[in-house]
């Protein structure tokens, strides 16, 4: 059997409506982690003093970080599932008697 899956188009579309959503996401919370840490950074430097921006900053910096490796990782893992459950399903009927299920 061929590892590869012939997908119709509504499967593609699907997908693709997916794969596109996890981007403008990532995207859209990368645009307000620069918009509002700059307003943030420009706050503190009109006030003066102890220069707290730096925590917002750090900690949403990391968020964002993690948020960009879950994207990364769900667009590169496309199909993981899909490719798991065909080597199971093979694995399963190397294991059966010949002539059994057919």
């Amino acid at each position: 059997m061929n590892d590869a899956r012939i997908l119709d188009e509504d499967e593609l579309l699907r997908r693709a409506r997916r794969r596109v959503g996890v981007r403008v996401g990532f995207y859209i919370h990368a645009t307000v982690f620069v918009l509002v840490n700059l307003g943030l950074a420009g706050l503190n430097y009109s006030i003066g003093g102890v220069r707290w921006h730096l925590w917002p900053l750090g900690w949403w910096g990391l968020g964002l970080a993690i948020h960009g490796l879950a994207t990364l990782f769900s667009l590169r893992g496309d199909g993981l599932r899909d490719r798991m459950l065909q080597r199971e399903v093979e694995r399963l009927r190397a294991q059966q008697p010949p002539g059994a299920g057919r």
